[in-house]
């Protein structure tokens, strides 16, 4: 089994913390997720993470004008430069201190940074165009001057649109506007007259008028002299401006409140459009696409994302992840879907092609501990700790049984029989195992024998035979049909945590809390093997550890097991920042995955700093929200008995940890529930640029000279070796169709694979569907017994055809469904046509005759 995995996607996360920002071209969004940027593509309904990862969550981003420089920036001031369309990390570089806002210039040469009270300017890194002979930019960060005036922290910057003068707003009630050049003969002007910090500033599109947004209203100046032309307030009931938005060329100003709504209104008239509440909690940031369409909001405390189209008031995007830890996993039988179970009591279906949550499941009252997918059918099966388990159909999306015990319990276990006839139950209240009958709904049984809670269930795949772990460390087995015990109790020397069965229904693995792996034979009841998984999951220390992360009791145990499908390895996590993947024949440790390196959630740091201790403790764990300018941020909203962990510590964060592992039924993909979210792993990690084989003379204008001489093969070649999208799309659209059937014997193999893919996503968008058609033709004539030979490597790419040509025949049918009755009057109507005068005359002068 190969082990290479490698970070692929991040779902079950939307929205952090940060501000949100469009691309140029205003099809895709950008939203900070923890120390990950995701970027949602609205047109084609996809979303993908980016594989570059900060030390802290993100606080800011930025992107350039042509869409290919992205700039993130975390808490600590650290950046990192993305080249967008290849998913590339160019460039890290660190402002030093943290950062209060960024803006790239429209011409994308310049760069505005708020860093405390002062705004630096910076040359904006570049790259090479292809329609231009600019050389490469080997200092991507070169500063240019530092602006001082500000008395508090700049909040917005924002350039005019000739990148010649920008403005620049602060929490000292004013605004100010900077001249980038110290040649030209400016003085930095201060707007003044606010009560409030000022949010936001903007210039006008004819930039003959600056607004300026503040807590309470926002104020017009014209540039004679500066003065302040209107004033209007902006109120809401017991709420205060949370975020500001402006687009010029429209003239629309977005507000977001604290209270969960948001407001269009029209300048320069101040004309209020309408008024809508996303959510009642406070939205954090709101962006405009370019075209004035769209508008983005985002609320990071129930981690919402909202595009919302205002001129039709529809939406584009709304999703929301999970507010609470994830408990529980589940991989559907086509790999295409992972259903997430969480303590916000919320179940959710994901799609891992888009990246987008597909139905969400509101019916628990209480957090949802476990969830099983039936072997056979669409249904999905949920336990929960308000005492319910039920049962969902994935077809109409609905709870259609509810199976309950006869006292109130709380379920923390579930298993399903492999026929979809029989659901059991664990409880932590009640030691017994119960047993439900999915067609009639009724208990059918109670197995007793455990003397304490059963923490893991689990089914034999090939039926019949139930296990069971429970803290009273023995694991049991059971003939749910027989209603015995297939073996006596085994008898191991701490809880039991997780229970699995490896899938030819041989082997069982148990995971107990002294961070120990057993294997045990499922025909004789017998230990086979055993490791010890301490030191091998044992890493991060929290800041309130006495101890070194070597030595922290509460990280050295798995709380979560998986078999692969061959069954050759398992995964293992636990309340730590590392997944093991083990040999189960060897018992050796083949991989060890980092699940997150953000220094923002607590264990992910081997040794703690000694500078941030003080006499109070490390600097971390003091609360300074008392301590916050605004009275808004100085308010607890916090409920009694709702905190997590230690009550008695001045303040508790999110810990680091994996609460489930599932693999994929292809082998290729795994997902673990982690504190930053549903993180995907897979081998078929996507080559987004490839230097092998690549030397100066392959460029993309070189590419476009090839084509232009008709060299269609060595213009496909030197495209997948740039690995360029539009430019391979142009040249794959280019290629007549009476050439793809040489092109593809021709190709060399090692690209065939590529090919494969490329030809699969292109089919889905593209409207060439002759010309598509032909290539997959070729493809799996000429190379079929390369395909089959090789399946296991390119399981991915033939399921992507399979999917693409299943996709055009159901298209097609329905087309010719709602069409047959309008093209049989059409056949109709053309054999009733009456024939031309011209054919008259011609038979008439051969002598026939015609009534």
């Amino acid at each position: 089994m190969k082990t290479d995995f490698k970070f692929s996607n991040l779902l079950g996360t939307v929205y952090r913390k940060g501000n949100l920002v469009f691309t140029p071209d205003g099809n895709s969004l950008l939203s900070p997720v923890g120390n990950r940027v995701s970027v949602f593509n609205l047109v084609q309904n996809s979303a993908y993470t980016l594989p570059s990862s900060h030390r802290r969550n993100i606080s800011h981003l930025a992107i350039n004008l042509d869409g290919h420089i992205l700039l993130s920036v975390d808490e600590d001031g650290r950046a990192i430069l993305t080249h967008l369309p290849r998913r590339l990390a160019l460039y890290h570089f660190s402002f030093k201190t943290s950062v209060s806002a960024i803006a790239f210039s429209p011409s994308g040469k310049y760069l505005a940074v708020g860093v405390a009270r002062a705004v630096e300017l910076w040359h904006a890194p570049s790259i090479p165009n292809a329609d231009s002979d600019d050389g490469l930019e080997f200092a991507p960060f070169v500063r240019h001057r530092v602006l001082a005036g500000h008395h508090d922290t700049v909040q917005s910057l924002q350039w005019s649109s000739d990148s010649r003068f920008f403005l620049s707003s602060a929490k000292d009630l004013t605004a100010r506007v900077w001249s980038w050049s110290s040649d030209e003969d400016f003085t930095p002007t201060t707007l003044g007259g606010h009560k409030e910090a000022v949010l936001g500033a903007w210039f006008s599109q004819d930039q003959e008028l600056a607004c300026s947004d503040a807590h309470i209203g926002v104020d017009e100046f014209l540039p004679m002299g500066w003065r302040i032309a209107q004033r209007h307030f902006l109120t809401q009931l017991g709420a205060r401006l949370s975020s500001v938005a402006y687009h010029a060329l429209s003239k629309l100003l977005v507000a977001s409140f604290s209270n969960g709504l948001f407001g269009l209104y029209e300048l320069p008239g101040f004309n209020m459009i309408h008024t809508l509440s996303m959510t009642h909690q406070g939205i954090d940031d709101v962006a405009i696409n370019n075209s004035g369409e769209w508008l983005a909001l985002g609320a990071s405390k129930l981690g919402q994302l909202l595009v919302w189209e205002w001129q039709s008031e529809s939406y584009i995007l709304k999703q929301q992840s999970h507010f609470d830890s994830m408990n529980d996993i589940v991989y559907a039988q086509d790999g295409n879907r992972i259903v997430t179970a969480a303590d916000d009591g919320k179940i959710k279906l994901w799609d891992t092609q888009s990246g987008f949550c597909i139905v969400t499941f509101t019916e628990h009252s209480s957090g949802v501990t476990a969830c099983e997918l039936a072997p056979k059918g669409n249904v999905l099966f949920s336990a929960s700790l308000d005492g319910s388990v039920r049962a969902w159909d994935l077809i109409r999306y609905r709870n259609f049984r509810t199976f309950s015990a006869p006292t109130r319990l709380s379920f923390s276990s579930l298993a399903v029989d492999p026929s979809g006839d029989v659901v059991c139950a664990g409880s932590l209240g009640s030691f017994d195992i119960h047993i439900w009958s999915v067609q009639t709904g009724q208990l059918l049984d109670q197995l007793a024998g455990h003397e304490g809670p059963v923490s893991s269930l689990a089914f034999a795949p090939s039926g019949g035979l139930l296990v069971s772990g429970s803290w009273d460390h023995t694991v049991r087995l059971w003939n749910i049909f027989d209603r015995t015990q297939s073996h006596e109790a085994l008898q191991l020397q701490a809880d039991i945590t997780d229970v699995a069965i490896r899938p030819d229904s041989k082997q069982l693995a148990v995971s107990t809390l002294d961070g120990q792996l057993t294997f045990w034979s499922m025909l004789e009841g017998s230990q086979s093997a055993s490791l010890d998984g301490r030191r091998d999951v044992t890493g991060g220390r929290r800041l309130s550890d006495r101890r070194t992360a070597s030595n922290v009791a509460g990280t050295k145990n798995f709380s979560c097991i998986s078999y692969s499908v061959d069954g050759s390895c398992i995964l293992a996590g636990g309340n730590s920042k590392y997944i093991c993947l083990y040999d189960v024949f060897s018992g050796s440790l083949l991989r060890k995955f980092t699940v997150s390196v953000n220094l923002s959630l607590e264990g992910t740091q081997e040794y703690l700093n000694s500078r941030t201790l003080t006499e109070a403790g490390p600097a971390g764990l003091v609360d300074t929200q008392a301590e916050a300018s605004d009275l808004e941020n100085r308010i607890d909203r916090s409920m009694p008995g709702s905190g997590r962990g230690d009550l008695s510590s001045r303040r508790t964060g999110p810990a680091v940890r994996v609460t489930a592992l599932a693999f994929s039924p292809t082998g290729r993909t795994f997902c673990a529930a982690s504190t930053e979210g549903l993180l995907i792993y897979s081998l078929d990690s996507t080559l987004y640029f490839d230097p092998f084989d690549l030397d100066m003379d392959i460029t993309p204008a070189s590419t476009l000279e090839a084509l232009s001489r008709r060299l269609y093969l060595q213009a496909l070649i030197m495209g997948f070796r740039l690995n360029d999208g539009p430019l391979l799309k142009r040249v794959f659209e280019a290629i007549p169709s009476e050439e793809v059937g040489r092109l593809v014997k021709q190709i060399p193999m090692v690209y065939i694979p590529q090919l494969v893919r490329f030809v699969a996503q292109i089919i889905t968008t593209s409207p060439r569907l002759e010309s598509n058609l032909r290539w997959i033709e070729a493809l799996l004539s000429t190379h079929g017994a390369f395909l089959k030979a090789n399946i296991t490597s390119l399981a991915q790419e033939v399921r992507m055809v399979q999917k693409a040509i299943n996709t055009i025949q159901t298209d097609l049918a329905r087309v010719s469904d709602e069409n047959i009755y309008v093209l049989d009057y059409m056949l109709s109507q053309s054999a009733q046509k009456p024939e031309s005068s011209d054919t008259r005359i011609t038979n008439a002068s051969s002598g026939d005759c015609y009534a």
